[in-house]
C-alpha cells in the first residue's frame, strides 16, 4: 500500500521541500483543469500561503477563484460560516472547524472545491492545542473530500511550510481517488 501523500508531503524529511510543494501545486492545478473544476482555499495559520503555492504556478488563474485568509476566529464564522457555537466550544484548532472552513470556502466563492487550514504554528499553544496541532480539509461536490489531523514537528515557519504541503497532497488524494466526486464535476453539479 503507498504511504498516505498528505503525511508524506508534510514529512518534509525531502531534499527540496519548496519545489516539492510547487510540484504538488501544479498537479492539483492540472487535475481540476482537467475536469473544468474550480478551487478556493481558506487559511488561518498559514496565512496565505496556500494561495500563494497556487498562483505561483504558471496557468493557475485557469482553476483558481481565490482565498479568505480568516486568521481571526471571528472571520471564520462570519464570513465562512463556521459554526460559532462550534468555535465556543472546541476553539479553532479542530477537525470539524476545518472542514467547514472548505465547505464555506466553496460557497462563499463559488467553487467547485475548498482546501482549508488551521491549527497552531507556535510558539504558543491555543485553544488548548500544543504548537504542530493542525487541520488541513478538503470539500468538494456531492460531499466529497476530507480532513487530516498533523502533528507536525519544528519551527513556525516548518510547521506552516510542511501544513501547506499537506493540504495540497490531500487535495491531490481527493481528486485522483475519489471517483464519486469526478461523476458530479461531470454532471456539473457543486
Amino acid at each position: 500500500m503507498p504511504a498516505d501523500p498528505a503525511q508524506e508531503a508534510a514529512s518534509g524529511d525531502f531534499p527540496g521541500a519548496v519545489a516539492e510543494v510547487t510540484a504538488v501545486a501544479a498537479r492539483a492545478l492540472d487535475v481540476l483543469a482537467a475536469r473544468g473544476a474550480s478551487l478556493a482555499v481558506a487559511e488561518s495559520l498559514t496565512g496565505g500561503l496556500v494561495a500563494g503555492a497556487l498562483t505561483g504556478v504558471p496557468g493557475a488563474s485557469r482553476v483558481f477563484r481565490g482565498s479568505v485568509t480568516a486568521y481571526a476566529t471571528a472571520l471564520k464564522r462570519d464570513i465562512l460560516g463556521v459554526d460559532g457555537a462550534l468555535l465556543d466550544a472546541r476553539g479553532a484548532v479542530d477537525a470539524e472547524v476545518a472542514r467547514q472552513m472548505a465547505r464555506g470556502v466553496r460557497r462563499v466563492l463559488g467553487a467547485h472545491w475548498g482546501i482549508a487550514t488551521t491549527g497552531v504554528a507556535g510558539p504558543d499553544p491555543q485553544d488548548g492545542q500544543p504548537v504542530g496541532t493542525v487541520f488541513v480539509a478538503v470539500a468538494g461536490p456531492g460531499g466529497a473530500g476530507g480532513v487530516r489531523r498533523l502533528t507536525l514537528d519544528g519551527d513556525r515557519e516548518r510547521i506552516r511550510r510542511d501544513t501547506v504541503a499537506a493540504a495540497l497532497a490531500l487535495l491531490v488524494s481527493e481528486l485522483t481517488e475519489n471517483a464519486a466526486a469526478q461523476d458530479t464535476e461531470q454532471r456539473g453539479e457543486f
